[in-house]
């Protein structure tokens, strides 16, 4: 908790004395940040499928793209 305390008085220093400039791009950083943290309002069944998913892909274990569309080509008709 010291290290977050002194980052947060560091950062703190350094934005009272930034220009206007690098004042709005640093807020618009942490606005975008907020808008695409999403992950903790995820169902925890989400959040584990996502990350098993994330797991298998590092791993190499990939479905290409043709053999899927070859496979469910029905529910892509109309």
């Amino acid at each position: 908790m010291d290290d977050t305390l002194a980052l947060r008085k560091k950062v703190k220093a350094y934005i009272d004395k930034a220009d206007p400039k690098t004042l709005k791009l640093v807020h618009a950083m942490l606005e975008a940040e907020d808008d695409y943290n999403d992950w903790d309002s995820l169902p925890i069944e989400l959040k584990s499928s996502l990350t098993n998913s994330i797991k298998q892909a590092s791993e190499g274990k990939l479905i290409p793209h043709e053999e899927v569309v070859k496979k469910y080509k029905k529910w892509f008709t109309k």
